[in-house]
């Protein structure tokens, strides 16, 4: 699984004009997964974006989870984060999930998510959507669950 994190004020999300998830203070996360992804994947990433210390503490140093500001998440799902752009100049998105599997797993990411009590607002699986954000920081942190980068 590979995410984009952003520390944001504000996000949201519309579809044909629908606001479907919005939030204020907390993380605009764009989720991909991976074909070879597995739950051992899904349990990392969870506890690792839900732990995440990069909110200010009172000394102004990134010390603080979303779990200790109370903040909320926004969920997207991104199949174009397993874009790979080494050869040529159109990305390959061979390494990315079928549908099935990716909704799966992100619907359990968003769930399991949930089970810390925090707010999680989403997007719509699958369809073309607009996501509007005030990144604060600008914040902005790539985790892979395979600890590529």
């Amino acid at each position: 699984m590979r995410a984009v994190i952003q520390r944001v004020k504000e996000a949201k999300v519309t579809v044909e004009g629908q606001v479907t998830g919005k939030i204020d203070k907390g993380f605009l996360v764009l989720l991909g997964v991976e074909e070879e992804d597995t739950g051992n994947d899904l349990t990392y990433m969870v506890e690792k974006i839900s732990k995440l210390r990069i909110f200010e503490d009172d000394q102004e140093k990134m010390n603080l989870s979303l779990l200790d500001i109370k903040g909320e998440m926004l969920v997207v799902s991104q199949f174009t984060l397993l874009g790979d752009c080494r050869k040529g100049r159109r990305p390959n998105f061979m390494n990315a999930a079928k549908p099935d599997k990716a909704k799966e797993l992100y619907e359990q990411f968003v769930k399991e998510i949930k089970a810390y009590g925090i707010n999680v607002e989403t997007g719509v699986f699958g369809v073309h959507m607009e996501v509007d954000l005030c990144n604060d920081g600008p914040v902005t942190i790539l985790i892979d669950s395979k600890k590529n980068f």
